[in-house]
């Protein structure tokens, strides 16, 4: 199982993909519909908030396997 912070590294590769520019940490707690500075808690502390990146991989149509899990 992945860490948060190898989670946050992912989301990261697959939104610059999209949008061909550098990703940082406030848009990925834009699109995880997180506060900036509870998402910069959680990543302190390595938590993983896998409600909102679950809802993330439904509405992207991201796969939930590769994100949490090392291929």
């Amino acid at each position: 199982m992945r860490s948060f912070k190898e989670i946050i590294i992912e989301l990261k590769l697959f939104l610059a993909e999209e949008t061909e520019r550098k990703i940082l940490d406030k848009d990925i707690a834009l699109l995880l519909k997180i506060k900036q500075a509870r998402f910069a808690t959680l990543k302190k502390r390595d938590v993983t908030p896998y409600a909102e990146l679950i809802l993330f991989c439904k509405v992207y149509s991201f796969s939930s396997d590769s994100l949490f899990f090392k291929a």
